[in-house]
């Protein structure tokens, strides 16, 4: 609404100016000061307001990309970067990418990139390889999860990240998650629908290809005359489902009270 907003100014100033002319006689032509309707337009969402923050400041203003995925990610990745320490271990960590850059290294391309997950922000770095496979999710303001090796780095004296894995939220989950517990109450979930509509998601390894998906269990309440009763009636290993953001929104948008949460920890 910027443009109309310099318009109605624009305007306004006008009739100020034409009101010294015509104050004797009244009103002035044309001095409407009514302001104009804004146009009607879908509010931002959460990361793409926080990324126009970063663009203009230089930083987040009114939270952090990681708060969104914070409560859920915290249940499979325990480690925070405040906590990480050099060593030999590979370890498991999650942040959002910021800061990307691919240089001409020794041995080929280098992506050296900073991972922040509000605690604290370590320099990364990640081989051709991985640059080649993983070029959706290596870009700024990503949340990834990697595999890495915290080592010394000799240019800042501080701690970077060797990263040798990188996976996005949707396929952590597979990787990490038991099953999606889904409450139902009178009207159960469209199960076929939705599996049709979120099917596994083929990847290729080294192993060969592979089917990413996650199990699901329908949690059965049902309430007569005071009794209840419950009952968790698990799917079979072949009715699995790609658990990605839409889909787990559709799971919730179907469950009783939108209860659809993954499970960690069985």
């Amino acid at each position: 609404a910027i443009d109309l907003g310099f318009d109605f100014a624009a305007a306004s100033e006008s009739n100020i100016r034409q009101g010294g002319l015509f104050d004797a006689l009244g009103d002035a032509p044309g001095s409407s000061t009514q302001e104009p309707e804004l146009p009607r337009v879908a509010p931002w969402g959460v990361k793409e307001q926080l990324g126009f923050e970063k663009a203009a400041l230089g930083f987040y203003l009114s939270g952090h990309l990681f708060d969104e995925a914070r409560r859920e990610v915290r249940q499979f990745v325990r480690r925070q970067l405040v906590e990480v320490v050099e060593g030999r271990e590979t370890v498991l960590l999650a942040g959002i990418v910021s800061d990307l850059r691919i240089i001409n290294g020794q041995r080929g391309r280098l992506a050296l990139f900073r991972l922040d997950d509000k605690t604290a922000v370590l320099d990364a770095r990640a081989e051709e390889a991985l640059i080649q496979r993983h070029r959706q999710l290596l870009k700024d303001d990503e949340l990834v999860i990697v595999m890495a090796r915290a080592m010394p780095d000799r240019f800042s004296g501080g701690l970077q990240l060797n990263v040798t894995q990188v996976m996005d939220l949707p396929t952590a989950r597979c990787r990490f998650g038991k099953y999606l517990r889904v409450a139902t109450g009178a009207h159960p979930p469209e199960v076929r629908r939705l599996l049709a509509e979120f099917p596994p998601r083929r990847e290729s390894t080294e192993l060969g290809e592979v089917a990413l998906g996650l199990g699901i269990r329908l949690q059965i309440e049902r309430l007569h005359d005071g009794v209840g009763a419950h009952a968790q009636l698990e799917l079979g290993d072949e009715v699995r489902f790609f658990p990605s953001d839409a889909a787990l929104a559709s799971w919730v948008a179907q469950a009783d009270d939108g209860r659809a949460t993954v499970v960690y920890e069985a």
